[in-house]
C-alpha cells in the first residue's frame, strides 16, 4: 500500500469543478431580472449514452413547449461543471442538476431549486462500489490492503454518486487528508469515464477494479450485458443522498418559472410523460424541492474541504 503525503489538499478538487464556473465573472451572477426568452433551453449531462438521453428527451421538450407556448430545445453537455456554467450565464434554463451540481451552482450563482426526482418510491438514494465477481474485494474494508494497486473509475468529478459521496466516505474512513492522497497515493490510478454506464463497463472489462456509480447501475445495463448483475458485485454503500433536480437561474421571470414547475408537476398525472422521464433520468415521480433539501450534501462538500457556505 502507497503511504499517504500531503500535497495540494484539496486545490485538485476546486479546479476540477470551480475553474470553469469562474471563468463566467461577473456576466453569470444572474443580472438580468425578469429573464423570460422566447425560446428556452433545458440541459441535461448523459449519465449514460448520449445520443439515447438526446433522443428520449425530444419529446419531453416537445410537451414542455406545448405546455408553456414556448419552443423548448433539449440540449447535452459535456459536464456538469459546463452545464453550471451555461446556467450561470443564462444560456440554459432549465437545468437536470444532480445534488451536488445543484450545490456547486447555489454556491456560485443566483440559482431556484424547483423539483427532485423520485425513484423507488423515494426521494433520496445511494452511491455503490462495484467490483468484478472475482475481485478479492468483498467490502470497503478490504481496500486497506488492495487499493494502492488498484485503478478506481468514476464518471465525472461533480457528480455526487459517482465522485462527491464516496470520496468523502473513503476519506473519513481510511483517515485520508484530501482528495490529492485519495486519487494519487490511496489508489494507485484514477479512470474518469464521463459516465456511470461507462463506470461499471470499465470495470466488467478490467479496464479498472472498482468503480463509483448511482444506485444499482446494473440494471440499466442488462439488456447489452445479460450477465453484469452476475459478473459485478457490490461491496458497499454510501449514506442517503438526495436525488437529482431540475433547476433554473433566478433571473427567469417568476410566472414563467410558476409554469415550468406546474408543467412538470402536471407529468405525474401523464403516463406517457411520466415513462420519457423514466428514459431519460430513471425518474419514476416529480416533486416539490427545496434549498435545505441539499445541505446535507453542502456539508459533506465541506467535510472534503470544500467551503459552501450553509443557509
Amino acid at each position: 500500500m502507497k503511504r499517504m503525503t500531503g500535497k495540494i489538499g484539496f486545490l485538485i478538487l476546486a479546479a476540477l469543478l470551480l475553474a470553469v464556473i469562474s471563468g463566467c465573472g461577473e456576466e453569470g451572477s444572474g443580472s438580468d431580472e425578469n429573464l423570460n426568452p422566447d425560446k428556452l433551453v433545458m440541459g441535461f449531462v448523459p449519465s449514460q449514452d448520449s445520443e439515447k438521453i438526446a433522443d428520449t428527451a425530444k419529446p419531453l421538450a416537445d410537451k414542455l413547449g406545448e405546455i408553456l407556448g414556448k419552443e423548448v430545445e433539449a440540449t447535452t453537455v459535456t459536464s456538469y461543471s459546463a452545464l453550471v456554467e451555461a446556467m450561470g450565464n443564462n444560456k440554459v434554463h432549465i437545468g437536470f442538476l444532480p445534488a451536488f451540481g445543484y450545490v456547486l451552482a447555489s454556491s456560485k450563482y443566483d440559482v431556484e431549486v424547483l423539483l427532485k426526482s423520485e425513484r423507488h418510491g423515494s426521494v433520496t438514494y445511494r452511491a455503490q462500489y462495484v467490483v468484478r465477481a472475482d475481485s478479492p474485494l468483498e467490502s470497503l474494508d478490504d481496500l486497506e490492503e488492495h487499493a494502492g494497486d488498484m485503478i478506481w473509475a468514476f464518471g465525472d468529478p461533480s457528480s455526487t454518486s459517482g465522485y462527491l459521496y464516496p470520496a468523502a466516505q473513503l476519506m473519513k474512513k481510511f483517515d485520508i487528508e484530501d482528495t490529492t492522497e485519495l486519487q494519487e497515493n490511496f489508489f494507485e490510478k484514477v479512470l474518469k469515464t464521463g459516465g456511470h454506464d461507462n463506470t461499471a463497463i470499465a470495470v466488467l472489462n478490467g479496464q479498472a477494479d472498482i468503480g463509483t456509480t448511482f444506485e444499482d447501475v446494473r440494471e440499466t445495463l442488462t439488456e447489452d450485458y445479460p450477465d453484469i448483475m452476475e459478473e459485478l458485485k457490490v461491496i458497499g454503500y454510501t449514506d442517503p443522498i438526495p436525488n437529482d433536480t431540475v433547476t433554473v437561474p433566478a433571473a427567469l421571470d417568476d410566472e414563467l418559472t410558476q409554469e415550468i414547475k406546474e408543467a412538470f408537476l402536471s407529468f405525474n398525472d401523464d403516463q406517457e410523460m411520466i415513462e420519457i422521464m423514466n428514459e431519460v433520468y430513471n425518474w419514476d415521480a416529480i416533486r416539490e424541492a427545496s434549498d435545505e433539501d441539499y445541505d446535507i450534501v453542502r456539508e459533506t462538500y465541506n467535510t472534503m474541504g470544500g467551503n459552501v457556505p450553509l443557509d
